[in-house]
């Protein structure tokens, strides 16, 4: 909720910055309602977020659903245009069913979708974190077999 919170304090930061950027453009300049534009709606959605913190979850969760499905379908394409190409295609086309499974099931049922989320966040990190250690391990101790014999040298 805090981060949230610090987000949405900045998104009115923004939108002032770019209002003022705008005023100040010179005479003519191109972007001068693409900068007020992109101010109003900056300020207006840090206002939003303050007044409705749950939309921005929500709207955050919708974001990633329709992205899991549009990289899903395209997947699936890219396999069955590479499918004379590459072998093992059928791996790209489950990987794509599975994205748009997840896409379709995070719209469906949005507040699960948060909560297996965050779930799922808290696992990649957890795992992730251990295969860094364990690299961390590895490259150690490729870095003293690497000296050990410059260091006999010498």
């Amino acid at each position: 909720m805090y981060s949230q919170k610090r987000r949405s304090a900045l998104q009115p930061v923004n939108g002032v910055l770019s209002i003022f950027l705008a005023v100040r453009a010179p005479k003519g300049y191109p972007r001068f309602g693409g900068l007020l534009l992109g101010g109003l709606c900056g300020i207006f959605a840090g206002i939003l977020t303050f007044i409705w913190p749950g939309l921005t979850a929500l709207g955050l969760l919708i974001m990633i659903a329709a992205w899991a499905i549009v990289t899903g379908i395209l997947e699936i394409v890219a396999a069955i245009k590479l499918r004379k190409e590459i072998k093992g295609e059928w791996l790209l086309i489950v990987a794509g069913l599975c994205s748009v499974v997840f896409g379709v099931l995070l719209m469906l049922m949005p507040g699960a979708g948060a909560l297996v989320l965050v779930l799922w966040i808290g696992a990649y990190a957890l795992v992730f974190g251990l295969l860094l250690m364990v690299l961390a391990f590895k490259v150690r101790r490729l870095g003293k077999e690497v000296l050990t014999p410059a260091t006999a040298r010498a």
